[in-house]
């Protein structure tokens, strides 16, 4: 497996979703299936990162992607070192170029980061000889995020993308995780519906390959999937929204509303959830919620992530 993995894959770093083939794509997914199979076992450690070194530098906040990646490493037998910004030169005053410079001289097989400015990875992706993630960067990608709602999809749909319908419901302006859903599902031939207030739509959605919807009951009509988002609470305070009462009532997905998707419609949130705001209780725990198969699959993707970055041969991109 590991000779394969290296003769085909071309990436030193993972930035966002676009830069994959759609062989890629499946080979990723592929060896994230085999490390799912891992995941279930009684002893879930294999050594197959054994001596190499993951640096987690998250300068913005996080608790799933985090811990996921870490768990990830782990797994596999690599080395993982967090750093927050609280606890960097960051802090200081050092620039993100000299942060990064003093962690590679650690010499790190893989580097991922979180950041709150668009840009960020592929800053330290062209400068760094280690392998960069992206594991969030402002308003722009969240590709590991897309990557694990697809395998979440795949182990329902199977390879049977194509002409299906997903709605991705929320705050869409200030989603990476919609941005970087939008360009992975629509590749494999998924029709994507964004439904949101028009002041939570982005500029530009016009030519974006979606249709948009401001109505949730049109929008979750005959839908084979439906992704809410997580409605940030400061933009109600920023008056991007009158009343968080009135946007439950809107854009809340009940019951009643996931009646008017397909009867094996299925339910994705990225967490963390405001239950009774942008998603209801009942439909969380229902049986039609992959919650927490997302979190199962975004260990096994990022172990997968992590493999295929950390073993590569060097040349490409």
């Amino acid at each position: 497996m590991q000779n394969e993995t290296r003769s085909l894959w071309p990436h030193k770093d993972l930035l966002d979703v676009d830069q994959l083939s759609k062989d890629e794509l499946l080979h990723l997914l592929d060896t994230a299936a085999q490390f799912h199979e891992i995941n279930r076992r009684p002893v879930k450690k294999v050594p197959t990162l054994k001596g190499k070194s993951v640096i987690l530098f998250f300068a913005e906040p996080s608790t799933r992607t985090k811990t996921s990646f870490d768990v990830a490493g782990k797994r596999l037998s690599a080395d993982t070192f967090s750093l927050a910004k609280s606890g960097s030169s960051l802090q200081k005053g050092e620039s993100l170029k000299d942060t990064a410079l003093t962690l590679e001289a650690m010499n790190p097989d893989v580097l991922v980061i979180r950041h709150s400015s668009s840009g960020a990875a592929r800053f330290l992706a062209d400068r760094l000889a280690c392998g960069v993630v992206n594991a969030g960067d402002g308003w722009h990608a969240h590709p590991t995020q897309a990557l694990l709602d697809c395998y979440s999809l795949r182990q329902v749909w199977g390879d049977t993308f194509e002409g299906r319908t997903l709605c991705i419901l929320g705050d869409i302006a200030h989603s990476r995780v919609a941005r970087s859903n939008v360009k992975l599902l629509t590749s494999l031939g998924v029709r994507v519906r964004l439904c949101a207030p028009r002041t939570l739509l982005p500029a530009g959605v016009g030519n974006w390959p979606v249709e948009v919807f401001t109505d949730l009951d049109a929008a979750v009509r005959d839908a084979d999937a439906v992704m809410c988002l997580r409605l940030q609470l400061e933009r109600q305070q920023a008056g991007l929204l009158p009343d968080l009462r009135e946007y439950s009532n809107r854009y809340c997905l009940t019951p009643r509303r996931l009646e008017l998707a397909k009867p094996e419609a299925r339910v994705l949130h990225p967490g963390p959830m405001n239950r009774g705001l942008e998603i209801a209780s009942s439909i969380a725990d229902a049986p039609a919620s992959l919650v927490l198969d997302q979190v199962a699959a975004g260990v096994a993707t990022r172990m997968a992530i992590l493999f295929l970055l950390a073993t590569r041969t060097d040349g490409g991109r």
